[in-house]
């Protein structure tokens, strides 16, 4: 049975940067913890990387998000150096769920996933249910205490839609 956690898009810029805040820059020392832990555990550790080209502006997500953040290169696009020694497996992400890091988890038989990272109402989110779409037997979990979302309201929002779509919310 191989487990796997996903750390998603702890970028600079969603801590640090252009779209950061104090939620997410208080959950970094709670997923170095979790990563360490699943690391002895034999987890595998899995990132995701928010990326946009230069053209983001001119996007449908830039249109409703104007705020230039991850773009591809660029030193709000590389994961938090905090982070970064874990970070040898690493899906770029051209939109809020990647459906080729749920192909890489079907593909690997995956019998756990847990998630952590930001944002919990938009990235975090969208990857559990894709996740639990690709692998409806796999046990999915999220860690809520290494999560962040846009607001506390937005984040437990997410929390209730991820508990009815039987995704498991985890300490």
């Amino acid at each position: 049975m191989k487990n796997a956690l996903i750390v998603v898009d702890m970028q600079n810029d969603f801590v640090t940067g252009s779209l950061s805040n104090e939620k997410a820059q208080s959950i970094v020392s709670n997923i170095k913890k979790k990563i360490e832990e699943c690391v002895d555990e034999k987890y595998d550790v899995v990132f995701t990387r928010d990326t946009h080209d230069e053209d983001y502006l001119s996007t449908a997500e830039g249109k409703k998000l104007p705020v230039e953040h991850c773009i591809k290169g660029s030193f709000g696009h590389k994961i938090i150096p905090e982070l970064s020694n874990y970070a040898h497996i690493v899906f770029d992400k051209p939109n809020f769920g990647s459906l080729k890091l749920a192909e890489f988890c079907k593909k690997e038989n995956y019998s756990k996933i847990v998630l952590c990272g930001v944002c919990t109402d938009i990235c975090v989110v969208s990857n559990a249910i894709l996740l639990k779409t690709f692998l409806p037997e796999a046990e999915i979990g999220i860690y809520e205490k290494c999560c962040a979302g846009v607001t506390e309201e937005s984040h437990n929002n997410a929390i209730s839609v991820m508990k009815m779509c039987q995704i498991d919310i985890l300490n």
